[in-house]
């Protein structure tokens, strides 16, 4: 079943619950998705792509990330903790990513593929690391990695 089709059924399942988290949650995903297609010049009975799907919870929760920061930062605690808990619905949609410990050795593998040897290019590092784990990393953790070797 594609990931669009298994936010059809958790829309579903949070009316019958009745869990409003997760259904303004699912909902805003559902519309972000509708946005995307259109966006996109297809029509919004159309289904994307689980890879597009991933991208837009992603970009969803990256929000709501800079959005408790801002709250907490002007201390209103009453408008993070609904971003909160929406941010738990969205990265249980999420694959799980890689630990710093899991990105090393190919940071390691990766710096003496193309043979770099001074900070200069830490950016290309950077780059090719997070090529070759497209989709299974978050780039701040392999950026705090690879400065690490240096």
């Amino acid at each position: 079943m594609s990931l669009h089709t298994d936010l059809r059924v958790s829309l579903k399942e949070a009316m019958k619950a009745k869990d409003e988290v997760r259904l303004r949650t699912v909902r805003s995903i559902m519309t972000a998705c509708t946005n995307e297609l259109v966006a996109t010049n297809r029509t919004p009975q159309e289904e994307l792509k689980d890879e597009e799907v991933l991208a837009v919870i992603k970009r969803l929760a990256k929000q709501r990330k800079e959005s408790i920061v801002q709250f907490e930062a002007a201390q209103r605690q009453d408008l993070a903790d609904p971003e909160k808990a929406e941010l738990a619905v969205l990265e249980a949609y999420l694959p799980t990513l890689m630990t710093r410990e899991q990105i090393l050795p190919i940071a390691e593998a990766t710096k003496a593929e193309l043979g770099i040897t001074d900070k200069a290019k830490l950016g290309m590092l950077v780059g090719a690391v997070m090529k070759k784990l497209q989709g299974q990393v978050d780039g701040g953790d392999v950026k705090v990695v690879v400065e690490s070797l240096f």
